[in-house]
């Protein structure tokens, strides 16, 4: 017993110098130059280490690297009765992007590293292969430089020849960019160094939101492998595998400075207005024609593009109908979609012209200004069925010659006064059979031809106004209005000639629902209950009041 006493009396006596001794801290790496995506150690060794030395903060290293783990391990050695004791801290990092990274300085035990420089090269999928790796990654975007709000396409590929589990293919995360995935993942084989593997492919769209250098971090994939020859792998032992991408750096440009108009920077893009009537169609006053104006872009979502619309028309109403947007994915592109329709109708016979419309956009690939035009379209309106035509004017000199001529050379004669005199006679008969007739009937109470067809009209009108048929409702009323003036060829001159603005009112809205497909009301009691006294005109002469509604969605382009 005294004898242990003394042999641990003398160990602590050697022990005593070496552990008063200055503590002294090494940084090390297990590698000086790795690929992306591998890994690498960093050990940090203190010798001599007292107690209470606990793992150094490692934040420093967060901004190049990913810390994956950690471990530490002590050690107490005796050589010709020296005693050295040492405590090493083990990192393990994967670089974030290729290039010399600095390890910094970190206190450990309050002493300070020197700093580390560790060289990062871009895997190449050949040497990967070559060295038998079994698992490893490609990234590529393009272009490598575009403007602000232009589609980039970035491509992740995913190299294995082994089985793989499970796993996770981490997606971009950036600022100031949008992203999102295009489509579903792909699988396919491929060779690269002379091995063949199954390759996971995933494609994204990129859209960036501000001007400069940007780069992309480094994809990942973090997964389990079965060796299929490890017996321990049918009982669910796998092996962790991971890899990374390249990161990859585009430069972005921003609007040129003297661009006034809406920025589209596409790969290509179209604008048409289709439905023009062909040489053998008619247009007439009161019919619609239906036009649809389309815009279509590639490398543009829908929401990036104008809002369609045609200009206020001399001699027509526009009533656009509800658009139709979208956007789909052609391979790794995006294809933005605008569709608007529009009812024209004609309000006068003659000639009704849509004039041109220009959008002027960025084409990303010739790197240049382009100009999308529909170009002005005109058609001849004629008038409505049954409206009575206008006769030309006679030049007051053609008529008052003809006039001299016919007194010069007619010779007057008896006969003709006999005749003319007979049709006098004749024509006062019948207006005084006419008059007799007309206070008969106001006594008696009898109603006029005419008003009782006008009665009839009325009556089919509110019949149908109970209705949900907007185009029945549209030609009764018509009708009905042209049994009292027969001058009226469509709703149009109907609501100018008519005096109260409750059936000007009605009116407007009935076109909105015949022509624009605006959603009825439950029933038809505002329009019964508008025209149920019969229509309210205007006094002959009487100005305007300004109470016609203005043309629908004016057009801009921007």
């Amino acid at each position: 017993m005294f004898r242990r006493f003394i042999v641990g009396w003398l160990l602590t006596l050697l022990l005593v110098p070496a552990l008063v001794q200055a503590t002294d801290v090494r940084a090390t790496l297990d590698r000086n130059s790795v690929q992306l995506g591998e890994t690498v150690t960093l050990n940090l060794r203190v010798a001599n280490a007292g107690g209470g030395i606990g793992m150094p903060d490692l934040r420093a290293l967060s901004q190049d690297f990913s810390i994956l783990g950690t471990s530490q391990n002590s050690s107490l050695s005796i050589v010709n009765g020296a005693a050295t004791s040492t405590l090493t801290f083990g990192v393990a990092l994967r670089p974030k992007h290729v290039g010399t990274l600095q390890i910094p300085a970190l206190s450990v035990g309050g002493s300070q590293t020197q700093p580390l420089q560790l060289q990062v090269s871009a895997p190449n999928p050949n040497v990967a292969a070559a060295a038998n790796q079994n698992v490893f990654m490609e990234a590529q975007v393009e272009p490598t430089h575009g403007y602000v709000g232009q589609q980039l396409s970035y491509v992740v590929r995913l190299f294995y020849a082994t089985n793989i589990s499970n796993g996770a293919l981490s997606a971009p995360q950036l600022d100031g960019m949008e992203v999102s995935q295009l489509g579903d993942d792909l699988n396919y084989d491929a060779e690269r160094g002379g091995r063949s593997y199954h390759v996971l492919e995933r494609r994204y769209a990129l859209i960036p939101q501000h001007a400069g250098h940007l780069e992309i971090p480094a994809a990942s994939f973090q997964g389990e492998a079965i060796d299929p020859n490890d017996p321990n792998s049918f009982f669910g032992s796998s092996t962790p595998i991971s890899a990374s991408a390249p990161a990859v750096s585009i430069d972005v440009q921003a609007a040129p400075p003297n661009w006034k108009s809406a920025w589209l920077p596409a790969r290509q893009l179209s604008l048409s207005l289709d439905g023009w009537p062909g040489a053998q169609e008619q247009v007439r006053v009161g019919q619609p024609l239906n036009l649809t104006m389309n815009l279509q872009a590639t490398g543009l979502p829908f929401e990036t593009l104008p809002v369609l619309s045609l200009p206020a028309l001399d001699g027509a109403k526009v009533y656009p109908d509800k658009p139709v947007t979208g956007t789909r994915q052609d391979g790794q592109w995006l294809v933005g979609r605008r569709q608007q329709s529009f009812a024209i109708v004609p309000e006068r016979a003659g000639t009704l012209t849509v004039p041109a419309t220009t959008l002027q956009w960025w084409n990303v690939l010739t790197d240049r200004m382009e100009v999308a035009q529909i170009p002005e379209h005109s058609v001849t309106v004629l008038p409505a069925v049954g409206a009575t035509a206008v006769q030309p004017s006679v030049p007051a000199e053609a008529s008052s010659s003809g006039t001299n001529v016919a007194a010069t050379t007619a010779t007057p004669t008896p006969w003709r006064w006999v005749a003319l005199g007979s049709l006098g006679l004749w024509l006062g008969s019948v207006l005084a059979w006419w008059l007799w007739r007309r206070r008969r009937t106001s006594k008696i109470g009898t109603p006029t031809m005419a008003r009782t067809s006008s009665r009839q009209c009325q009556l089919v009108f509110l019949a149908a106004a109970r209705g949900n048929d907007p185009a029945a409702q549209a030609r009764s009323l018509l009708a009905w209005a042209r049994a009292e003036r027969p001058a009226i060829q469509h709703l149009g001159e109907l609501a100018a000639a008519l005096d109260d603005a409750s059936q000007r009112a009605a009116i407007a809205t009935l076109q909105q629902r015949h022509y624009a497909g605006t959603p009825m009301s439950a029933d038809g009691s505002k329009l019964v209950e508008a025209f149920k006294r019969g229509f309210v005109w205007r006094v002959a002469d009487a100005g305007d009041d300004g109470s016609e509604l203005p043309p629908l969605y004016p057009f801009k382009l921007h």
